[in-house]
């Protein structure tokens, strides 16, 4: 299977007291794999956000299996796991890289329905063509 990756290193900002990663950043990197999928693979997606396309979260989740530090260098891995009518369901693994091994750190799950604002209430809408071609890709 085909995933999107996004390389990111932790720094400072995102840990806690502790030293460790705070458990909101795993989410908040789902959202920044997500915007940089759209970026790279279906860019008019982004000009139809500011037209009233909204890509809403429904449901989010991660599980966490090892604690990540500052200047860790972590790869989100990104695959399609469903697409139903108007909605995507994305799943994300959270690995720790060093020049010697890859370690999971956590898994994580996001669904997205498409949506599109009309005046003060969004109504459902089919999945954008151009961003189902880029999701065929991940199949």
């Amino acid at each position: 299977m085909k995933t999107y990756e996004y390389h990111h290193i932790v720094n400072f900002e995102e840990t806690n007291l502790v030293g460790n990663v705070y458990y909101a950043n795993y989410v908040r990197w789902q959202g920044r794999c997500r915007e940089m999928f759209l970026k790279d693979n279906a860019p008019d997606i982004i000009t139809e956000l500011a037209q009233g396309l909204a890509l809403v979260t429904v449901s989010v989740s991660c599980d966490y299996l090892s604690e990540l530090f500052a200047f860790d260098q972590v790869i989100i891995k990104m695959t399609l796991a469903e697409v139903k009518q108007n909605r995507i369901t994305m799943l994300f693994e959270y690995w720790r890289t060093t020049d010697q091994e890859e370690e999971l750190v956590a898994k994580g799950k996001q669904e997205a329905a498409c949506m599109k604002r009309q005046g003060e209430k969004t109504v459902p809408i089919p999945i954008p063509e151009s961003l189902k071609k880029a999701l065929e890709k991940y199949q």
